[in-house]
Protein backbone atom coordinates (compact mmCIF):
# COMPACT_ATOMS: atom_id res chain seq x y z
CA UNK A 1 0.00 0.00 0.00
CA UNK A 2 1.23 3.14 -1.14
CA UNK A 3 0.07 6.36 1.26
CA UNK A 4 -1.09 9.67 0.08
CA UNK A 5 -0.27 11.70 2.63
CA UNK A 6 0.93 14.78 0.51
CA UNK A 7 -1.07 17.39 2.68
CA UNK A 8 -0.28 15.24 6.09
CA UNK A 9 3.01 16.02 7.75
CA UNK A 10 3.20 16.04 11.17
CA UNK A 11 -0.08 14.71 11.73
CA UNK A 12 -1.32 11.21 13.23
CA UNK A 13 -3.93 8.96 13.66
CA UNK A 14 -4.58 6.84 16.13
CA UNK A 15 -1.09 7.83 17.46
CA UNK A 16 0.83 7.03 14.14
CA UNK A 17 2.36 9.33 12.07
CA UNK A 18 0.61 9.79 9.05
CA UNK A 19 3.12 8.21 6.49
CA UNK A 20 3.63 5.66 8.88
CA UNK A 21 0.94 3.11 7.54
CA UNK A 22 1.99 2.06 4.02
CA UNK A 23 4.39 0.20 2.63
CA UNK A 24 5.42 3.52 1.06
CA UNK A 25 4.12 6.95 1.46
CA UNK A 26 4.26 10.16 -0.52
CA UNK A 27 4.38 13.56 1.29
CA UNK A 28 4.39 16.64 -1.35
CA UNK A 29 6.30 19.95 -0.27
CA UNK A 30 4.15 21.93 -2.97
CA UNK A 31 4.10 26.07 -2.38
CA UNK A 32 0.26 25.35 -0.94
CA UNK A 33 1.41 22.64 1.73
CA UNK A 34 2.11 22.99 4.79
CA UNK A 35 6.13 23.08 4.39
CA UNK A 36 7.01 24.45 0.71
CA UNK A 37 10.32 24.28 -1.41
CA UNK A 38 8.15 25.42 -3.92
CA UNK A 39 7.90 21.81 -5.71
CA UNK A 40 8.84 18.63 -4.54
CA UNK A 41 8.24 15.86 -2.02
CA UNK A 42 9.15 13.02 -0.45
CA UNK A 43 9.03 9.66 -0.53
CA UNK A 44 8.88 7.28 2.80
CA UNK A 45 9.91 3.90 2.66
CA UNK A 46 8.65 1.78 5.79
CA UNK A 47 9.73 -1.95 4.15
CA UNK A 48 12.86 -2.59 3.51
CA UNK A 49 12.10 -4.64 0.20
CA UNK A 50 11.78 -1.61 -1.45
CA UNK A 51 14.83 0.45 0.01
CA UNK A 52 17.22 -0.51 -2.58
CA UNK A 53 15.20 -0.10 -5.58
CA UNK A 54 13.82 3.16 -4.42
CA UNK A 55 17.45 4.73 -3.92
CA UNK A 56 18.39 3.87 -7.57
CA UNK A 57 15.35 5.34 -9.01
CA UNK A 58 15.92 8.29 -7.33
CA UNK A 59 19.52 8.55 -8.11
CA UNK A 60 18.97 8.19 -12.13
CA UNK A 61 19.14 5.09 -12.16
CA UNK A 62 22.57 4.34 -10.77
CA UNK A 63 24.23 2.76 -7.49
CA UNK A 64 25.80 5.85 -6.94
CA UNK A 65 24.73 5.67 -3.15
CA UNK A 66 25.68 2.57 -2.20
CA UNK A 67 29.42 3.88 -4.21
CA UNK A 68 29.37 6.82 -1.69
CA UNK A 69 28.96 4.59 1.21
CA UNK A 70 31.62 2.00 -0.19
CA UNK A 71 29.55 -0.57 -0.85
CA UNK A 72 30.82 -1.10 -4.64
CA UNK A 73 33.96 -0.31 -5.98
CA UNK A 74 32.39 2.23 -8.98
CA UNK A 75 28.95 3.03 -9.79
CA UNK A 76 26.53 2.28 -13.19
CA UNK A 77 23.23 2.46 -14.65
CA UNK A 78 21.92 -0.73 -13.23
CA UNK A 79 17.57 0.05 -13.65
CA UNK A 80 15.30 3.32 -14.98
CA UNK A 81 15.34 6.52 -12.76
CA UNK A 82 15.44 10.22 -13.03
CA UNK A 83 16.54 13.45 -11.56
CA UNK A 84 14.73 13.08 -8.39
CA UNK A 85 17.64 15.27 -5.85
CA UNK A 86 16.84 18.60 -4.62
CA UNK A 87 19.18 21.49 -5.62
CA UNK A 88 21.37 22.12 -2.48
CA UNK A 89 19.32 25.75 -2.21
CA UNK A 90 15.98 23.71 -2.64
CA UNK A 91 17.04 21.29 0.50
CA UNK A 92 18.53 24.09 2.62
CA UNK A 93 15.14 26.13 2.36
CA UNK A 94 13.17 23.10 3.47
CA UNK A 95 15.39 21.71 6.06
CA UNK A 96 15.03 25.04 7.77
CA UNK A 97 11.21 24.32 7.47
CA UNK A 98 11.44 20.66 8.86
CA UNK A 99 13.62 21.88 11.54
CA UNK A 100 10.55 24.34 12.86
CA UNK A 101 7.99 22.18 11.66
CA UNK A 102 6.48 21.72 15.20
CA UNK A 103 5.96 25.70 15.39
CA UNK A 104 4.06 25.61 12.14
CA UNK A 105 2.06 22.98 12.91
CA UNK A 106 1.26 25.08 15.76
CA UNK A 107 0.70 28.47 14.21
CA UNK A 108 -1.61 26.92 12.10
CA UNK A 109 -4.10 24.77 14.13
CA UNK A 110 -4.54 28.33 16.38
CA UNK A 111 -5.38 29.58 13.31
CA UNK A 112 -7.84 26.62 12.21
CA UNK A 113 -9.37 27.39 15.84
CA UNK A 114 -10.05 30.64 15.51
CA UNK A 115 -11.71 30.10 12.33
CA UNK A 116 -14.03 27.27 14.06
CA UNK A 117 -14.50 30.02 16.93
CA UNK A 118 -15.53 32.68 14.77
CA UNK A 119 -18.07 31.01 13.06
CA UNK A 120 -19.37 28.68 15.71
CA UNK A 121 -21.83 31.02 16.76
CA UNK A 122 -22.61 31.97 13.08
CA UNK A 123 -23.29 28.03 12.88
CA UNK A 124 -25.28 27.50 15.68
CA UNK A 125 -27.87 30.69 14.75
CA UNK A 126 -27.98 29.36 11.12
CA UNK A 127 -28.27 25.89 11.45
CA UNK A 128 -25.03 24.95 10.55
CA UNK A 129 -22.71 21.97 11.16
CA UNK A 130 -19.62 22.61 12.15
CA UNK A 131 -17.72 19.27 12.14
CA UNK A 132 -14.61 18.05 14.37
CA UNK A 133 -12.14 15.55 14.20
CA UNK A 134 -13.00 12.60 17.13
CA UNK A 135 -9.60 13.43 19.47
CA UNK A 136 -8.83 9.47 19.87
CA UNK A 137 -8.56 9.21 15.74
CA UNK A 138 -6.79 12.52 14.38
CA UNK A 139 -4.17 14.88 15.44
CA UNK A 140 -4.47 17.74 12.94
CA UNK A 141 -1.89 19.69 11.17
CA UNK A 142 -4.11 22.84 10.47
CA UNK A 143 -4.06 22.43 6.92
CA UNK A 144 -6.42 24.09 5.55
CA UNK A 145 -10.00 24.99 6.57
CA UNK A 146 -13.00 24.63 4.00
CA UNK A 147 -16.78 25.98 3.71
CA UNK A 148 -19.28 23.26 2.00
CA UNK A 149 -22.14 25.26 0.28
CA UNK A 150 -25.22 23.85 -0.54
CA UNK A 151 -24.79 25.01 -4.24
CA UNK A 152 -22.14 25.77 -7.19
CA UNK A 153 -24.18 29.26 -7.05
CA UNK A 154 -24.12 29.77 -3.40
CA UNK A 155 -20.48 29.06 -3.06
CA UNK A 156 -19.71 31.27 -6.24
CA UNK A 157 -21.61 33.72 -4.28
CA UNK A 158 -19.75 33.29 -1.15
CA UNK A 159 -16.29 34.11 -3.35
CA UNK A 160 -17.64 36.53 -5.41
CA UNK A 161 -18.54 38.48 -1.85
CA UNK A 162 -14.86 37.52 -0.06
CA UNK A 163 -13.02 39.06 -3.49
CA UNK A 164 -14.93 42.14 -3.64
CA UNK A 165 -13.34 42.73 -0.66
CA UNK A 166 -9.91 41.53 -1.35
CA UNK A 167 -10.01 38.36 0.34
CA UNK A 168 -8.65 35.33 -1.72
CA UNK A 169 -10.46 32.25 -1.47
CA UNK A 170 -10.87 29.33 -4.03
CA UNK A 171 -12.73 26.21 -5.16
CA UNK A 172 -11.12 22.99 -4.98
CA UNK A 173 -10.56 20.02 -7.44
CA UNK A 174 -12.45 19.13 -9.95
CA UNK A 175 -13.80 15.12 -9.53
CA UNK A 176 -11.84 13.08 -11.28
CA UNK A 177 -14.40 11.44 -13.01
CA UNK A 178 -15.69 14.52 -14.85
CA UNK A 179 -12.31 15.84 -16.11
CA UNK A 180 -11.46 15.88 -19.73
CA UNK A 181 -8.33 13.79 -19.85
CA UNK A 182 -10.78 11.10 -18.28
CA UNK A 183 -13.67 11.81 -20.73
CA UNK A 184 -10.92 11.40 -23.39
CA UNK A 185 -10.11 8.03 -22.22
CA UNK A 186 -13.33 6.60 -21.85
CA UNK A 187 -14.54 8.16 -24.88
CA UNK A 188 -18.27 9.44 -25.48
CA UNK A 189 -20.13 5.64 -25.40
CA UNK A 190 -18.72 5.04 -22.14
CA UNK A 191 -21.22 6.29 -19.12
CA UNK A 192 -19.67 8.85 -16.93
CA UNK A 193 -19.81 7.48 -13.23
CA UNK A 194 -22.13 8.77 -10.87
CA UNK A 195 -19.86 9.60 -7.67
CA UNK A 196 -22.69 11.91 -6.10
CA UNK A 197 -20.05 12.88 -2.99
CA UNK A 198 -17.50 14.01 -5.13
CA UNK A 199 -19.92 15.65 -7.37
CA UNK A 200 -21.16 17.90 -4.60
CA UNK A 201 -17.70 18.52 -2.86
CA UNK A 202 -16.38 19.80 -6.46
CA UNK A 203 -19.90 21.88 -6.81
CA UNK A 204 -19.84 22.91 -3.18
CA UNK A 205 -16.85 23.16 -1.22
CA UNK A 206 -15.11 26.72 -0.50
CA UNK A 207 -11.45 27.06 1.49
CA UNK A 208 -10.49 30.21 3.16
CA UNK A 209 -6.94 31.89 3.52
CA UNK A 210 -4.65 29.20 5.38
CA UNK A 211 -1.36 29.94 6.49
CA UNK A 212 1.66 30.43 8.55
CA UNK A 213 1.92 33.90 8.54
CA UNK A 214 -1.59 34.94 7.74
CA UNK A 215 -2.05 37.50 11.09
CA UNK A 216 -4.74 37.81 13.36
CA UNK A 217 -5.61 40.81 12.13
CA UNK A 218 -6.14 39.42 8.47
CA UNK A 219 -7.69 36.04 9.47
CA UNK A 220 -10.37 38.41 11.19
CA UNK A 221 -11.08 40.12 8.71
CA UNK A 222 -12.07 37.29 6.25
CA UNK A 223 -14.34 36.30 9.24
CA UNK A 224 -16.15 39.10 9.65
CA UNK A 225 -16.62 39.45 5.89
CA UNK A 226 -17.87 35.75 5.35
CA UNK A 227 -20.36 36.44 8.08
CA UNK A 228 -21.30 39.22 6.34
CA UNK A 229 -22.09 37.93 3.28
CA UNK A 230 -25.92 38.15 2.08
CA UNK A 231 -27.83 34.97 3.27
CA UNK A 232 -27.63 32.40 0.25
CA UNK A 233 -28.73 29.03 2.36
CA UNK A 234 -25.88 27.54 3.33
CA UNK A 235 -26.82 23.88 4.76
CA UNK A 236 -23.22 23.47 6.11
CA UNK A 237 -20.06 24.32 7.19
CA UNK A 238 -17.35 22.02 7.38
CA UNK A 239 -13.53 22.11 8.62
CA UNK A 240 -10.54 19.88 8.44
CA UNK A 241 -7.23 19.54 8.86
CA UNK A 242 -4.77 16.91 8.67
CA UNK A 243 -6.13 15.15 5.60
CA UNK A 244 -8.33 16.07 3.08
CA UNK A 245 -10.88 13.09 3.71
CA UNK A 246 -14.66 13.90 3.39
Amino acid sequence: MIEDAAQAIDATYKGKPLGSLGHMAAFSFHETKNLSSGEGGLLVVNDARFQRRAEILWEKGTNRAAFRRGDVDKYCWIDTGSSFLPSDITAAMLCAQLESVADVTRTRSELWDRYHEGLKDFAGTRGLKLASLPAYRFTANGHLFYVVCSSMAERDAYLDHLREHEIYAVFHYLALHQSPYYRQLTGDDVTTPFLPNAERFASCLLRLPMYASLTEEAQQRTIKTFLSTPRHGVTSVVALAGMENF
